[in-house]
């Protein structure tokens, strides 16, 4: 409930919000609440800031705006005096605040448009290439990263002179899916290093940018990602099909296929291909002839895909296909016969269209890193970065193998307090390290100990660095401090408004009465009339309704008289009418009586009984609840705000102001 409060109350906190601008001696005070001074163009630069209207302002709106902002300088003077901005619950309000308003500050925007441009251009086109893995983790030790690396340059060498790319693959890759294997009772082919089609954020981001980078046809030298080494291979390059979503006719090799069982799949697809060009429909082929039961009665549609989904020879065949509605040949793959059609699809768009997804896309993925990797090379530059490797080099002697389950202690470093890096004014030293390596361990794969930390600390001193850029927010940067500004003292009001004014008149049911008492003659109900509307759904009953209702019996006796097992003929509606509540009632002469036979507006039959006219009298609580509750609200504001004009001085120096009126 605060939340949304506190939302929609976001608006007019900020129309009256001061802006922290530095005081100049050609800049006189114009208003001073309590100790607080309030210069003319602060005063003006809050007012143009949220002045809607572009005419020159006259007098009176200054002067109401100045007694509106007045109003809420008071109260958040008397939320600071309360010490309400020291509470725990308001810190971390704003913390949290401030942590969301810091995000785009604390990014290297030129890296970040350049990625979104590159993955641009990237996800225009899909490309088919192979590749050839040799395994080794990314913090290896320095023996068995030369062996992966002799490793895959003799690889290299043996296609450089002329050996076929995918044998290469199928005797050297340790990539699983190169090679033949078994699986579930069957061989399954190696697909000799063919990763098939793939586009933007398909692949780890190193092994995609290796991949865009190359010519088709070329094999890379070696690319490190976390998997290993890997040499590349451009197979194709082609226009991006986008997002399709296709029907198929799958006609599937059984189980252990022999040459006449393949040879009856391929007859099989060919006879479904010439119902289609004789103008069969797809769907009603697709029924007969598909192997896949589960959309063979669809039609043979299936779930939209992009690129990386499909089999090679979808892709393939999809890239010739013109427009929507068009069907391939049938095509072989290790599975079966094929015949696919273009159901639907969704090209990539403008830069424009694409730019959005793609920004959202980067922090979730490990191009990230490059854009972080940005911001603090940024940060190191611009408030001076030094470090100490030596110093490093003596700590991460005191590690043991110990830290990779998690029982290393930072008193073995004990001693070592040398500086190790420094960022701007802070200086962080071998201890502080140590502190981090004993509280970030966990049981982990032993890897080699320089390597590993190294790597903590690069991940130590980019945290360092990214707290230094974000505790310098405020000083360099003149919006964000006036945007936290603003937040701080929008949290403070509403805090204090809310316990003042707004849950006070919701929580205070002995003054909400005490209010309606002293005030309840300002709501007053018009003359109204007290009656009941029998409606009448069986007409052969209007002649003993109206003997009872002469009789003036009660509403709940004529009802019971006529409706019976649980068949209503009779309803009935009794209030107290004012005039434009029911157009009947406006028709009738009002007295008391009873009307004749009406029919209403939606056919039906009614029978009127006035029973009195009521003289105009005061509304009940319950009946306002709502507007005095709102009534008592701004009761309670104009008391608390007089209770604050009381207590702190409000000095406004109308010479200043009247040069504000008159420019």
């Amino acid at each position: 409930m605060k939340q949304k409060l506190f939302n929609a109350s976001l608006t007019l906190i900020f129309s009256i919000l001061f802006l922290s601008v530095f005081s100049q001696s050609a800049d006189p005070v114009l208003l001073q609440v309590a100790n607080e001074k309030i210069t003319k163009n602060e005063f003006i630069k809050v007012f143009e800031k949220n002045n809607i209207k572009s005419e020159k302002p006259d007098n009176k709106a200054l002067e109401e705006y100045l007694d509106l902002f007045t109003n809420f300088r008071l109260k958040v003077t008397e939320a600071e005096v309360l010490g309400m901005d020291t509470v725990k619950s308001f810190r971390d309000e704003l913390g949290g605040y401030r942590k969301q308003l810091a995000q785009p500050y604390l990014s290297d925007n030129q890296a970040t448009d350049k990625m979104i441009q590159e993955a641009y251009e990237h996800k225009k086109y899909d490309v088919r290439a192979s590749q050839i893995l040799v395994r080794v983790e990314r913090l290896a030790p320095a023996a068995d990263t030369l062996t992966a690396w002799n490793k895959i340059m003799q690889l290299r060498k043996r296609i450089l002179k002329g050996e076929d790319f995918g044998k290469v693959a199928m005797d050297g890759s340790e990539d699983p899916s190169a090679k033949d294997r078994t699986a579930e009772g069957r061989t399954i082919k190696g697909n000799r290093g063919d990763l098939g089609f793939f586009t933007a954020f398909d692949m780890v981001y190193p092994f995609e940018e290796a991949v865009y980078n190359s010519k088709v046809g070329e094999v890379s030298m070696p690319v490190r990602t976390d998997f290993g080494y890997h040499l590349i291979k451009v197979t194709a390059k082609a226009p991006a099909i986008g997002k399709v979503q296709l029907a198929y006719i799958m006609q599937i090799y059984p189980a252990k296929a022999t040459l006449d069982d393949s040879l009856r799949v391929a007859d099989s697809a060919n006879l479904a291909y010439k119902l289609l060009q004789t103008g069969s429909d797809f769907a009603d082929v697709a029924k007969k002839f598909s192997d896949d039961a589960s959309t063979a009665g669809k039609g043979g549609v299936l779930p939209w895909f992009g690129v990386n989904r499909l089999l090679p020879d979808f892709t393939l065949n999809i890239q010739k296909m013109k427009q929507k509605g068009d069907y391939s040949e049938p095509f072989q793959t290790i599975y079966g016969w094929f015949i696919i059609k273009l159901v639907d699809q969704k090209l990539i768009g403008s830069f424009d269209e694409e730019k959005e997804d793609i920004k959202q896309r980067i922090p979730r993925s490990d191009r990230n890193a490059d854009v972080l990797n940005a911001f603090v090379a940024k940060t190191k530059s611009t408030y001076g970065f030094t470090q100490n490797l030596k110093a490093l080099d003596e700590l991460a002697k005191t590690v043991t193998d110990s830290i990779f389950v998690a029982s290393w202690k930072a008193e073995q470093a004990a001693g070592l307090n040398k500086d190790l890096f420094s960022i701007g004014t802070k200086t962080y030293s071998q201890s502080d390290l140590a502190k981090h390596l004993a509280s970030t361990q966990r049981r982990e794969q032993k890897r080699d100990i320089p390597a590993f930390v190294y790597q903590q600390y690069n991940s130590f001193v980019n945290d360092a660095v990214n707290k230094y850029a974000d505790s310098q927010l405020e000083a360099e940067n003149p919006e964000f401090k006036s945007l936290i500004n603003e937040y701080h003292d929008g949290i403070l009001l509403f805090d204090l408004t809310d316990k003042k004014v707004w849950s006070k008149a919701v929580k205070d049911s002995v003054g909400l009465e005490q209010f309606y008492e002293k005030n309840k003659n300002n709501y007053m109900w018009e003359t109204r009339l007290d009656a009941s509307i029998f409606t009448v759904k069986d007409p052969g009953i209007v002649k003993n309704l109206k003997k009872l209702l002469k009789k003036g019996t009660p509403d709940e006796q004529v009802l019971s008289n006529f409706n019976v097992d649980t068949v209503q003929k009779v309803t009935v509606e009794h209030k107290k009418f004012a005039k434009g509540d029911n157009t009947n009632i406006d028709a009738l002469v009002w007295k008391p009586g009873i009307s004749d036979l009406i029919t209403m507006a939606d056919t039906t039959n009614a029978i009127i009984v006035v029973h009195k006219v009521v003289a105009p009298e005061p509304k009940l609580l319950n009946e306002i609840r709502g507007a005095m509750t709102a009534d008592y609200q701004n009761f309670l504001e104009k008391e608390w705000i007089a209770e604050l004009r009381s207590k702190y001085p409000v000095i406004v120096n109308r010479e200043v102001f009247n040069s504000i009126v008159t420019q």
